[in-house]
Formats: C-alpha cells, sequence, structure tokens
C-alpha cells in the first residue's frame, strides 16, 4: 500500500484575482479587498479526479481542517490519519512541520495543493528525500513540480502510485513577491526537488527569456496591435502581462505595468493593475472588448499563472474570439504547447477550442500553435 501525506495551503490563490499578485505577507489585504479561498476547491478536483483513477489503496497522512482532512473528506476518502493538527490561521511553518512529519513516518509522495512558495517550504524539509507533487493553485508558479491542471496532477500521481511514473530532479523557483507586486520580475533558483515526471502533464520551470534580437519583432508586433486598437476607438483593450504586451504599452505611450492589467480605450490609459472586480466595471461599460496576453515561455500557459485577475466570469464576459495572444517566434520554439487554466473546466474546453490557436508573432503575421489537452 502506497503511503501519501497530503497538505492544502488554504490561503494558496487568494491574492490573485483582488491582484495582489500573491498572498505572502498580504493576506488580511487580500480579505479586505473581498478575496476568496480557491485551494480548497483545486484539491477537491484533484481528489476526484484521483477517486477515479486508482484501483490500488492509499494510505494517507494529512492535517486538520482545512490543510487537507476537510478536501478528503469531501472527495469521498474516508480513510486516512490526521497526523498534524493545525490552527485554524494556518501559517508556513505549519507546511514545514506537517511535511517533517511526513519525512519521518517515511511517505512515498508528499502532494500538496498551493503555488511556489508552499512548495519552496516544503522542499527546505523535504531535501530531495521525497519526491513532491504540486496541485496548482498559487498566483505564481514557476516550479517543476506542479501538474498544468488538478486533473493532470492526479494522472501524474496515479501513474507514480502505480509504478508507470518515476521520480526525477527538477526546479524550486522563488519569486520576490514584494519586488514583483512593485512591477519588478526578480526570480531565483532556490532549491531542486524531486516529483514524478510525465512531459505533457507536468510544467516546466520559467525559461526567463530577453533576448536583445528580439526586440525588433516585438516592435512589429506592438505596431499592429496599435493599428488595431486605433481602427477599434470605442472598444476596450485590455492589456496583460508580460514584455511582449508591454511593448504594445510602449507603441501607446502610456505607463504600463510590466506584471498587471491594464486597460485602453483608444489610446487612452482608463484603468491601470486592475483586479477583477474593476476590469468587470469596465466591462459593463463596454459591451466591445478585447484581451491581450502572451503565453509564459517554456510552459506556455496563456491563462492561470500570474493573471488569475482574469477569471472565468472575465474571460466568458470577453469571449474566446476577443482573445488576442502575442509571442514572438523565439518563444514559441521553446513553447511547444499552449495551456488554459483558468479554474474552469468547462471554460478550458472551450478555449481549446479545436485543439489551436492563432498566435500574432508579427506585424500582420500569426502561425497556428497547439493547444494541450
Amino acid at each position: 500500500m502506497s503511503r501519501v501525506g497530503f497538505i492544502v495551503n488554504p490561503i494558496a490563490g487568494m491574492g490573485g484575482r483582488v491582484g495582489l499578485k500573491g498572498t505572502d505577507g498580504v493576506i488580511e489585504k487580500a480579505i479586505e479587498l473581498g478575496a476568496e479561498p480557491v485551494a480548497h476547491s483545486r484539491a477537491l478536483e484533484m481528489l476526484k479526479e484521483l477517486r477515479r483513477l486508482i484501483n490500488e489503496d492509499v494510505e494517507w497522512l494529512t492535517c486538520s481542517g482545512n490543510m487537507g482532512e476537510q478536501a478528503l473528506l469531501d472527495a469521498g476518502f474516508k480513510e486516512f490519519e490526521m497526523i498534524h493538527v493545525t490552527p485554524e490561521d494556518s501559517r508556513a511553518k505549519d507546511t514545514e512541520e506537517a511535511a517533517r512529519d511526513f519525512v519521518e513516518r517515511k511517505v512515498d509522495i508528499i502532494l500538496f495543493c498551493g503555488g511556489d512558495g508552499t512548495a519552496r517550504d516544503i522542499c527546505s524539509v523535504t531535501t530531495n528525500r521525497v519526491p513532491i507533487l504540486g496541485i496548482p493553485s498559487g498566483v505564481k508558479m514557476h516550479s517543476g513540480v506542479f501538474g498544468i491542471s488538478p486533473a493532470r496532477a492526479a494522472e501524474v500521481l496515479a501513474g507514480f502510485l502505480e509504478g508507470a511514473l518515476s521520480a526525477t530532479e527538477v526546479e524550486i523557483m522563488d519569486l520576490d513577491e514584494d519586488k514583483y507586486r512593485d512591477g519588478e520580475w526578480v526570480v531565483r533558483l532556490y532549491a531542486t526537488a524531486l516529483t514524478p515526471f510525465e512531459s505533457t502533464f507536468i510544467q516546466s520551470s520559467k525559461m526567463m527569456m530577453s533576448e536583445a534580437t528580439e526586440d525588433d519583432i516585438k516592435e512589429e508586433i506592438a505596431e499592429y496591435l496599435v493599428e488595431e486598437i486605433e481602427d477599434k476607438p470605442e472598444a476596450l483593450f485590455l492589456l496583460g502581462p508580460g514584455s511582449t504586451v508591454g511593448f504594445v504599452g510602449r507603441e501607446l505611450g502610456i505607463d504600463k505595468t510590466l506584471l498587471g492589467i491594464d486597460a485602453v480605450v483608444g489610446r487612452e490609459l482608463v484603468g491601470k493593475d486592475l483586479n477583477e472586480s474593476r476590469i468587470l466595471g469596465l466591462l459593463d461599460k463596454h459591451a466591445d472588448a478585447r484581451l491581450v496576453l502572451s503565453p509564459i515561455g517554456a510552459q506556455g500557459f496563456v491563462l492561470g499563472r500570474g493573471n488569475l485577475q482574469l477569471s472565468p466570469e472575465v474571460i466568458r464576459r470577453i469571449g474566446r474570439d476577443n482573445i488576442l495572444v502575442l509571442s514572438t517566434m523565439a518563444k514559441l520554439r521553446r513553447t511547444p504547447v499552449l495551456r488554459f487554466d483558468t479554474g474552469d473546466t468547462a471554460l478550458d474546453s472551450e478555449l481549446r477550442g479545436k485543439g489551436y490557436l492563432s498566435v500574432v508573432i508579427g506585424y500582420r503575421l500569426s502561425r497556428l500553435v497547439d493547444v494541450s489537452i
């Protein structure tokens, strides 16, 4: 019988829709802004899929309440051992203590629900002694231990428990959230960890690509987008994060935030560093809206990583046909497929459409790129 340690970070991802770009040290502010927990539903989605997939028994070790116990119960797992009692307002030290208990009990793998911060806390204890696998629920997930979605994480865990997948060493990335909120992208390699690896279901670590030779291409893409914006002077254009979209802001002459969602009508900036509620407010005023995004290099995520302000409700209001994806060919060569992980599986399926997406790669040039199932 396989032994699995299970941890849920109940506050993971709460800062996303309210535009805080993370929850480290700002959970009280997130709650004040109306943030709601998302980790439980993500963990539950994964566990329900796992129950459908696995035939063998699993010995579950977990934490009390919303750090694991409740998700197991809601998914229909009745047999588990609660070896770590946590307070209602759990913190990083509770994750670390639980991981330490799991290691001492010689679990085969630690399954966790959270983001990069949770992965960092766990691997600081495991130090490559025990494989870990992440159910993606954070605002930022650049490490290589996450399934590309809760359902895919279930498939990876099932394969590992059945002996079909082995553990591989991957990178744990650490993003400075304070600098991230100020518009700086400071990512460093924190550690390595073991994780069950399946190339299509486990995301790679984010590749940082800033080749100077790409600037001319980004300027061409920006020139084309600005023409589109000028041709539709009454339409709302929501400009997503990243340097490629940043060139659009530069071409418009606006103060574009590097890591936030900004809005323009014509050439006028009408909203800066928007959260979900402010985006919905603008959509109430503008029936015609476009969303401009660029995928994360190597991982391929268009939605669901670093732009949780773009909630399922926002995406449905805008519509799939009004999403414009931009990328240089250099990035696409390192990004074989595009991915969507909005937290709404039905919406993700709609966004995948026929299995490909048109991506703007230059001035009035586009390319069809595969979308991962």
